[in-house]
């Protein structure tokens, strides 16, 4: 039991399940020798208590060792490790900013394009530089394959930026958002935020054009690119339409020919609730275009347009660049669904 204690732990900080975090920690162990084929595992009951982890989890981590023939029983014996040769499994560090609907899309793509190929550490910041740094500085040395950083941080972005560079950059892929100053060749999958809301907006061109003002709704506080807020811009001098960026509406009057771009839900939720008080027409008198496609978009109001990443594409391609050991830079493509709120 003392040498399983060594080999199997359970991160209460980390995202992946605990059987799985087991699972992991199993693999690592036979591929470092420290488990050999013929040891007897504990009992489910033994596991659990020492672990401190309820009867539930121990019986899936076995049952997914069952599963990849990783282990096998015997009634009234328990069970054992086989006598086999495993796959080599990449071992990855995953690092999320924060989780949401757009990322657990992200996630799903990323884990089912890597498949059984991989085990996955997966670990979520919450924007917060300080707990990016623990998290990074307590697994750097884990012997990862490949660490993937969705970089979005609220302050010390620059501290970020320079933790992020000193990862080896054969191991290191950005996803999502580019950063800025990071030196050598590194694999990046991500969002071209700039270019990707001007090209939209180009596409939207004719739907705009009953419309004089375009606002939008950027927060202050806020980890979003200014890259956005860039190709806005270019878009609308280019394009000779009246723009403001403003940081919310509570308090915005509502005037005839203008179109909004909401890049937080929340600020969608408000506005649609502001504008159902007054005789404005939503795609009419108004316009909303919102960032991020969600199916409930697809219904409100008979639609909302919206312009988005492809995020299941952003988490396959990301995992794809994984598998193919690649230090090369990918741009997401950006898609378009107008809808009748505009």
């Amino acid at each position: 039991m003392r040498n399983y204690l060594k080999i199997l732990t359970i991160d209460e900080y980390s995202i992946t399940p605990k059987y799985l975090q087991l699972v992991n920690g199993f693999i690592a162990g036979i591929t470092a020798r420290l488990i050999q084929p013929g040891d007897v595992l504990p009992s489910i009951n033994d596991l659990s208590f020492a672990l401190d982890a309820s009867r539930n989890t121990i019986e899936r981590f076995y049952n997914e060792l069952k599963r990849n023939n990783i282990i096998g029983t015997v009634p009234g014996k328990g069970a054992f490790v086989l006598d086999l040769t495993l796959h080599h499994k990449l071992k990855i560090l995953l690092l999320f900013n924060k989780l949401s609907a757009h990322k657990k899309i992200i996630y799903d793509a990323f884990a089912e394009t890597l498949h059984e190929r991989a085990a996955i550490d997966f670990y979520v910041y919450n924007n917060d530089f300080l707990l990016f740094k623990k998290i990074l500085s307590d697994k750097i040395d884990k012997d990862y394959n490949k660490i993937v950083v969705v970089p979005y941080f609220l302050d010390n972005e620059e501290k970020a930026a320079q933790l992020i560079d000193s990862i080896p950059k054969e191991k290191l892929v950005v996803m999502d958002k580019l950063i800025a100053n990071l030196n050598g060749e590194y694999a990046a999958v991500y969002e071209d935020f700039e270019q990707d809301i001007y090209n939209a907006l180009t596409e939207l061109l004719s739907a705009l054009t009953k419309y004089e003002t375009i606002k939008i709704i950027f927060p202050e506080s806020t980890y979003y690119s200014e890259g956005i807020i860039r190709g806005f811009k270019n878009f609308c001098v280019d394009h000779y339409f009246a723009h403001e960026v403003i940081p919310g509406i509570e308090n915005e009057v509502f005037k005839p020919g203008t179109v909004y771009i909401n890049i937080v839900e929340d600020d969608l939720v408000l506005l649609i609730q502001r504008l159902q008080k007054t005789d404005h027409k939503i795609g009419e008198d108004i316009g909303i275009i919102s960032y991020n496609e969600t199916a409930i978009k697809q219904i409100i109001l008979n639609g909302i347009t919206t312009i988005s990443t492809n995020f299941r594409m952003l988490g396959e391609k990301t995992a794809e660049t994984i598998l193919n050991n690649e230090q090369t830079r990918y741009a997401i493509p950006f898609t378009v669904n107008l809808r009748a709120s505009l």
